[in-house]
């Protein structure tokens, strides 16, 4: 089949099957709106989810530019090559939270609810990030680009060909995330200083992270301390007998 053929069939393919990823897609999203421990009234961990289904020009375009005559992309294996066609964005507001958003993930995989297609990746081009994220069982790898984000690629079945691409970040991350896409995306910029701008803001959105979880455990401590001190005044104010 030409080359051209062979891309509208895939497409079309997806077209056909598109019903069931929404399905999943909102099962996904629905599990982290719903979540009550992830959604406290005044202290949420989840700022915002971000949910879409793939483009059918956008996924035409990405098998264009993947296209390979040893490994084309066909209707016959398009789910199993391409993987984000339906995607969740879980943003939060520093790191610490993150441990409490993953271990829901894991919840779900544990109970049956979701499947793993492949090991969950986080990408970060920072040493001590990555140490952090192993210790929670993470793989950790490292991009060119400095991107930064955990993905986790999840179906409703182990064998399933439906799968839902879940990308866990800070609101630092998605900002550095969302001005490298529309540098980067669909073609890399050949802008040598706008890549090493890239890498100079991934810093500061690593510095900035760092310093929204110190500001958050200093709060903490404080609150902890407060309420030590009230304990103690409580028990000074009591009569003796």
């Amino acid at each position: 089949m030409p080359r051209e053929a062979n891309i509208n069939a895939a497409v079309e393919a997806y077209k056909n099957e598109k019903h069931f990823f929404e399905k999943f897609l909102n099962g996904v999203v629905d599990s982290f709106r719903l979540e009550p421990s992830l959604n406290r009234y005044g202290n949420p961990l989840i700022y915002t989810i971000k949910s879409r289904l793939k483009n059918t020009e956008h996924l035409k375009e990405k098998i264009s530019r993947k296209w390979s005559s040893e490994k084309p992309i066909t209707a016959e294996n398009l789910f199993t090559q391409v993987t984000d066609l339906a995607g969740v964005r879980v943003l939060h507001l520093y790191q610490d939270q993150f441990p409490e958003i993953h271990a829901h993930i894991i919840k779900q995989v544990d109970m049956g609810d979701w499947f793993f297609r492949e090991p969950p990746v986080a990408y970060s081009w920072d040493p001590e990030a990555s140490k952090f994220f192993e210790s929670l069982g993470l793989t950790a790898e490292t991009r060119e680009t400095y991107y930064t984000s955990i993905h986790y690629v999840v179906s409703p079945k182990r064998d399933s060909t439906i799968y839902c691409e879940i990308q866990v970040r800070t609101l630092f991350e998605e900002i550095w995330g969302e001005i490298d896409h529309s540098i980067n995306y669909p073609t890399p910029t050949t802008s040598r200083s706008c890549k090493e701008q890239l890498r100079v803001l991934s810093k500061l959105v690593s510095t900035g992270t760092r310093l929204a979880d110190s500001i958050f455990r200093s709060q903490k401590e404080l609150k902890e301390l407060e309420a030590e001190v009230s304990i103690v005044r409580g028990e000074e104010a009591l009569p003796r007998e």
